[in-house]
């Protein structure tokens, strides 16, 4: 756990160094969100109806930006090499890379999150909803992501190829996190579906940290 914690804390140093990175994720977010009145118009019937939806796949994006950097950056000047033929377990590693990621990427766009739905007049019964439902499901994109960074890593084109082997493994996501919170913002009960989103988050804890170091020890041999 020391070397978790050690790996957690040298990502979070190289973001601090590069922050222009998460300050353009960030950006990215709260840029596209507050579009959508412009572009669809301020009724708040129509913006309240499709606001959860916005925020979720404005986040999926926003997050897929920061992923291409996951491995790559590290592979470029040598330092996953060595990390990887470290005296600590390659899924130790990469869990470690993957909770930096959402630390700097996932909890922000969270934070930002009920500020931005006051732009697209979602109800105030959502706030917590939707903080809750980004917070379960967030880390779970980060953790997929991570195992589709680790299978282009080194492919020509990665930056075109990543999203087309992510974004369909985003989608039960998606579903179970607009409807958690489109459901608890019309006064009914959601637990199931927070349940659902809690159990996606399980199943990706257990299989994406090895399935991305199988990957990264295939594309760095």
């Amino acid at each position: 756990m020391s070397a978790f914690f050690i790996l957690i804390g040298r990502d979070l140093q190289l973001s601090i160094r590069h922050r222009a990175d998460t300050i353009m994720v960030a950006g990215f977010f709260a840029i596209t969100v507050i579009l959508f009145p412009f572009g669809i118009g301020p009724e708040p019937g129509v913006l309240e109806r499709v606001g959860a939806g916005i925020l979720w796949v404005t986040a999926l994006l926003a997050s897929l930006l920061s992923l291409d950097h996951l491995f790559s950056d590290d592979e470029q000047d040598g330092a996953l090499d060595l990390l990887l033929t470290a005296p600590v377990a390659p899924t130790t590693v990469v869990a470690a890379k993957i909770a930096a990621h959402w630390l700097t990427t996932g909890l922000p766009l969270t934070l930002l999150a009920p500020i931005l739905g006051v732009a697209l007049q979602m109800p105030s019964e959502s706030t917590v909803p939707m903080i809750t439902a980004l917070l379960i499901g967030t880390p779970t994109l980060s953790l997929i992501g991570a195992v589709g960074a680790a299978l282009t890593l080194g492919a020509r084109r990665r930056g075109i190829l990543l999203p087309l082997v992510i974004l369909p493994l985003y989608i039960p996501i998606l579903i179970f996190g607009v409807g958690a919170i489109d459901t608890s913002g019309m006064g009914f009960e959601a637990g199931g579906l927070f349940a659902v989103l809690g159990g996606f988050l399980l199943i990706a804890l257990a299989l994406c940290p090895w399935a991305a170091a199988v990957s990264l020890r295939v594309a760095t041999e």
